[in-house]
């Protein structure tokens, strides 16, 4: 999982958000080094339950299908995606890496950089996990420390303090083999939270100290950022699920009916909602429609909602935090797009609250910021990627079809070159 040494072929990235609910491409195009959301593929997600693959044939087809989507929207045929990856296997080590800069003249350059990172990724870890990513803190330049970019200074020592990510192999392994059977390459891989903070989060929040808090359909990401850096992460397997689930048993319908009830009429909070607006629902067992109004949906969906931020809660006070950080909270996720659920979350958490979301025309919604994110950091981590586009229109063009390298035997060739 090369990240810093690899260069982008395109003048695309596409993103692979796999959620509970929904996998999404999402297609970046490059112009001017800025990344402009071009193209979106959605696919009801069949084979992902609480954020994990339970079905490799049904996931494949869901990838596929979404893929699909946005070749079609955008005139292009996808090869590779970026994907990201999170949950409670997810672990983060502390790791320091040192070399000497390497030219004659002492400039450092992106070749060192590039060393120091793998030097830092010499680790010891269990045979069951795998690094993910190595995320650089601060690098060092004979002894200068706080330097975030030493490309282009002059010295002879170059280190860096670095955060390494390790994920189990076998969800690793699984999320590959999903792309993979896709005819699809993989990219990169990278941590959600991270990826989802580059849309959420802005840099002065980070120094701060926030909570980002990404509710998804199975399962809710929590993550803490302090001095610029993620320093821990979690997630708990609560979502908009169990919400539609309510919904489904207080109404006496289908889960999918119940979703759609939720998406069109739903509202989080009882006193916003209003009497007028009425709807029918087809009831399990009965050929009859019951007709309800929004405060009837409210009244189900508001205890469950005011819950899961009471979870949240507690679940930061299980990672060491008995207070937020001075920057509060920080909310995204499909689940903030309920009416009502911004204020639901001011009452419970009694902190500073936001919601976040993307800027970008077409993906206005808490649940994109993901996929968006993914974009978004893989942009960032590609030096001399951000090219312009050659032809100035796009055009249906395909490059050359190729038995590519599977990516777990890219990552055996690499290490093997360090061993």
């Amino acid at each position: 999982m090369q990240r810093r040494c690899h260069r982008l072929s395109s003048e695309f990235i596409v993103s692979l958000d796999m959620g509970s609910s929904k996998v999404r491409a999402i297609i970046g195009e490059i112009n001017d080094g800025t990344i402009q959301i071009v193209g979106v593929g959605t696919a009801e997600s069949r084979g992902i339950k609480k954020g994990a693959i339970v079905d490799i044939d049904q996931t494949v087809h869901s990838i596929r299908e979404a893929v699909n989507q946005a070749e079609q929207m955008v005139g292009i045929d996808i090869d590779e995606v970026y994907v990201g990856i999170s949950g409670n296997d997810i672990e983060l080590h502390a790791s320091h890496g040192v070399v000497a800069v390497s030219s004659d003249d002492r400039e450092i350059r992106q070749k060192d950089i590039e060393r120091v990172l793998q030097a830092s990724r010499v680790i010891a870890i269990p045979p069951e996990r795998e690094i993910i990513d190595v995320v650089p803190k601060q690098f060092l330049v004979d002894g200068l420390g706080d330097i975030q970019d030493p490309r282009g200074m002059i010295g002879v020592r170059l280190e860096v303090e670095a955060t390494v990510i390790t994920g189990s192999k076998t969800i690793l392994h699984n999320v590959i083999r999903c792309i993979e059977k896709a005819e699809l390459g993989v990219a990169g891989i990278y941590l959600l939270p991270l990826a989802s903070s580059e849309v959420a989060l802005s840099k002065d929040e980070k120094q701060l100290g926030v909570v980002l808090a990404d509710i998804g359909a199975g399962t809710t990401t929590i993550a803490v950022f302090e001095q610029g850096n993620l320093v821990a992460s979690r997630v708990i397997p609560i979502g908009g699920e169990y919400i539609t689930n309510d919904v489904s048993i207080g109404f006496h319908t289908q889960f999918d009916i119940a979703e759609r009830i939720k998406v069109k009429y739903g509202c989080a909070l009882i006193e916003d909602a209003s009497r007028d607006i009425q709807f029918k629902v087809s009831r399990i067992g009965s050929n009859e429609e019951q007709e309800y109004n929004q405060v009837d949906l409210a009244e189900i969906i508001e205890p469950r909602v005011e819950e899961m931020f009471v979870l949240i809660r507690q679940e930061l006070e299980q990672m060491g935090y008995r207070e937020p950080p001075a920057g509060g909270y920080v909310l995204t996720g499909g689940v903030m797009s309920l009416a009502g659920t911004i204020k639901v979350a001011r009452n419970t958490l009694a902190n500073s609250v936001r919601v976040a979301e993307p800027d970008d025309v077409g993906v206005r919604d808490p649940s994109y910021t993901s996929g968006v994110g993914v974009i978004r950091f893989a942009l960032k981590q590609q030096p001399g990627s951000t090219r312009s586009s050659t032809g100035g229109q796009k055009k249906k063009t395909r490059r050359t079809v190729r038995r590519k390298e599977p990516f777990l035997q890219r990552v055996k060739s690499w290490l093997s070159e360090f061993i």
